[in-house]
């Protein structure tokens, strides 16, 4: 303040005039062009658009972590507290990562190192930027997996990524990122694999912890409920440009671009559904109880998994709850079960166990094939007509082979078609989700994370199933690809007969997608039934808790706001 005139305050974080180009063999290629924007002291900034639009890359630049060989910053400025970050050496620049900026990453299975412990990672970084050692540094790790609500933090120390659910190891990378009191925090689409609870908890923590320490936050999320909820600012980027900034109210109520009308029109918001019918079935309803119903695809009866049970001479076998306990249900054709739930409350588990990829107890049916202790061999023809969709497309591809050759890889193992027939079935399939068939020759690394989850989805597809097991099929995409990949699958679904199991936290999309729904906590189904009924009417706390997070597409819905503002 001089003579009572209040002086403008430096933002944390300015970006002016970012152009970064790939590398590619017919030369440089500007895939960002021209980006410029700040984010101040305690602000929430928002990067909002299309998987491809330049979100992710954006953010890799300021951390100086574009692959050199691949990409590089051509020109503009990259400003911290003053600093130009593309300025300085690669050794400052590794003390600035981690204890001035930190990033959440957007797969955190790729992200965590698979060969040391939860615990090791932690205590990793809380050593290497504030210096302590020995029982204080376990015990900053337990208060951080606790205040991610990570149930058993001493347990989960000694246990390893593959351990833990997906939702789970998202949790683990927030708690590392916020271990050091970060001033920016980068958050690539932090809440992509939680749970509408979990994330609501989440946004909270960064909340608290941009009032406590004053910390910015330049968020990456295609959620625009997160947008909603958490942005002071949004920045939409369309093609590697900016098309559009506002504040959260004024990109939310008065959008000036199309593409940010599109963007707002494609978010599924709950209770859309109310009082309409739900996707359409194979073969409409009778008013009269029909004489022979369709067989179900697929019947679950009294499914339990008991990971315990896998003990080994070598390894003592430590007594905790199954994962999944006597779980039962079934799926007709043309019919699609959602199931919801925390993240750790036996839901992925449920899907590996109906295709025999993990060991389980009970009766498991795929059409009339009962496949509880099925060889590799007998599985065979049970994988044509059964696939599943994974949560994590890029630990779901080879990274040394082209998609072309990832789609037609079920093809040639069950001998459909010819080379020439395959590589047009392949280019058929990615056009169906929304991608060229000019990718087929390009490899996984050259994809954006909801890219190679439409991938993923091309692949399920290429055996032309009739039960798909979808684990969190479009966590990944962006609203607008989203919504084109669940109009595809109730598409296929109504003139394939496709019968989905349908594994999502997204209780919107849930709602949009489901003929029926359980919702499974602690391994069991805690209440189960007709779509509209259960969103109408949930009878368990639970269900009720979990409608109630899901957080609303509309920026005065936020308490701090009020509906003045």
């Amino acid at each position: 303040m001089i003579d009572g005139i209040r002086q403008p305050v430096p933002p944390v974080l300015a970006i002016e005039n970012l152009c970064v180009d790939a590398l590619t063999p017919e030369g440089a290629r500007r895939i960002i062009d021209g980006v410029s924007f700040d984010v101040g002291p305690g602000e929430t900034l928002c990067v909002a658009g299309e998987s491809g639009s330049g979100k992710s890359v954006t953010a890799l630049s300021i951390m100086r972590l574009l692959p050199h060989m691949s990409l590089r910053v051509a020109k503009g400025a990259i400003r911290l507290g003053g600093r130009d970050l593309t300025k300085i050496s690669n050794g400052a620049m590794r003390d600035v990562r981690g204890a001035e900026i930190a990033m959440i990453f957007q797969e955190p299975m790729t992200s965590l190192n698979p060969v040391m412990s939860i615990g090791a990672q932690l205590f990793e970084a809380i050593r290497a930027h504030q210096g302590s050692e020995g029982g204080s540094v376990e015990s900053r790790a337990r208060d951080m997996l606790d205040v991610v609500h990570i149930s058993d933090p001493a347990r989960r120390l000694k246990q390893y990524p593959h351990e833990l659910s997906g939702g789970m190891r998202q949790r683990v990378m927030i708690a590392m990122a916020l271990s050091c009191r970060p001033k920016l925090l980068l958050a690539d689409e932090p809440t992509t694999a939680l749970d509408v609870t979990v994330q609501a908890q989440i946004l909270k923590l960064m909340r608290e912890l941009q009032r406590e320490f004053g910390a910015a936050i330049m968020l990456i999320t295609h959620d625009m409920g997160v947008v909603a909820e958490m942005a002071d600012r949004v920045v939409v980027m369309r093609n590697g440009r900016i098309v559009e900034t506002g504040t959260a109210i004024d990109i939310f109520e008065c959008p000036r671009e199309v593409y940010t009308r599109e963007l707002l029109a494609a978010v599924p918001r709950l209770g859309a559904m109310a009082g309409r019918d739900g996707p359409p079935r194979i073969t409409p309803m009778p008013q009269t109880p029909s004489p022979k119903p369709l067989e179900p695809v697929l019947s679950v009866k009294n499914l339990t998994v008991d990971y315990g049970l896998a003990g080994s001479l070598f390894r003592r076998r430590t007594v905790h709850p199954p994962a999944v306990q006597g779980v039962s249900f079934s799926i007709s054709q043309g019919e699609t079960l959602g199931l919801v739930g925390e993240s750790g409350s036996g839901k992925s588990t449920t899907g590996k166990a109906v295709l025999g990829l993990v060991p389980f107890l009970g009766e498991v049916t795929i059409g009339d094939v009962a496949i509880q202790g099925l060889s590799e061999g007998s599985m065979k023809p049970v994988r044509r007509v059964a696939q599943m969709i994974f949560q994590d497309p890029y630990a779901s591809l080879d990274p040394r082979m082209t998609v072309g050759a990832a789609i037609a890889e079920p093809l040639y193992i069950h001998g459909i078609g010819t080379k020439a027939e395959r590589r047009d079935r392949v280019a058929s399939l990615l056009n169906r989700v929304g991608l060229l068939p000019d990718h087929a020759s390009r490899y996984p690394h050259e994809f954006s994370g909801g890219q190679r989850q439409r991938i993923c989805i091309a692949r399920a597809l290429a055996l032309e199933p009739k039960l798909i097991v979808a684990d969190e099929s479009v966590a990944a995409l962006d609203v607008s690809v989203r919504a084109r990949v669940l109009d595809l699958m109730l598409e296929l679904q109504e003139t394939l007969g496709l019968a989905y199991l349908f594994i999502s936290h997204d209780m919107a999309v849930v709602e949009r997608m489901s003929h029926n729904v359980a919702v499974m906590r602690g391994g069991l189904i805690v209440e189960a039934g007709g779509r509209q009924s259960l969103f109408a009417n949930p009878q368990v706390d639970y269900t009720r808790e979990l409608i109630a997070a899901v957080p609303l597409p509309d920026p005065r819905a936020r308490p701090e706001r009020g509906a003045t503002r």
